[in-house]
């Protein structure tokens, strides 16, 4: 059984304001939909979301563009992560069809009683930690030669000739 939703857009808005003063970013004003976009170094756009009927806060991330040629080592690498969450933090990896776009994306449950913006704050940079260690990751599994690049004699020239059929 879910709980019923305790916070409101006014309680969102309310506790970016908290968040804006603890950062000392003015930047924190979200738009008539609830969206908030805020540039890192840039290097990401970090974008909070209110989910009023869920009473969550949505944050994303753009982490990659994917070639449309990306092999499939770079999409097992983003699943195998996100299994279980257990190297997402608990988020999880989409892709973005048109522009093939990786994107993390990580739910807050947003309670304003109990809503603490220093732990929330805490949260976010590690989000930004994390993305940026998957950025690396994508762009290493980019560099890589995949699978497909490969010629079927390519695999067979660093075995042995003892397991191969002879003729």
């Amino acid at each position: 059984m879910t709980s019923p939703c305790t916070s409101t857009r006014k309680d969102y808005d309310a506790f970016l304001s908290k968040v804006a003063a603890l950062t000392g970013l003015t930047s924190l004003t979200p738009d008539a939909e609830g969206l908030v976009a805020y540039t890192v170094d840039d290097a990401y756009v970090l974008n909070l979301q209110y989910v009023e009927h869920a009473s969550k806060i949505l944050c994303f991330v753009e982490v990659a563009t994917l070639p449309k040629t990306a092999g499939k080592e770079v999409y097992r690498e983003l699943l195998v992560g996100s299994l279980f969450g257990r190297e997402t933090a608990g988020g999880f990896f989409a892709v973005e069809p048109e522009s093939e776009t990786v994107v993390y994306h990580y739910l807050f449950d947003f309670d304003a009683r109990t809503a603490d913006a220093g732990e929330f704050v805490a949260t976010l940079e590690k989000i930004l930690s994390l993305v940026d260690i998957w950025a690396g990751k994508i762009a290493d599994a980019l560099a890589a030669p995949s699978e497909s690049d490969a010629s079927p004699a390519d695999g067979l020239a660093g075995r042995s000739p003892d397991g191969l059929i002879q003729v």
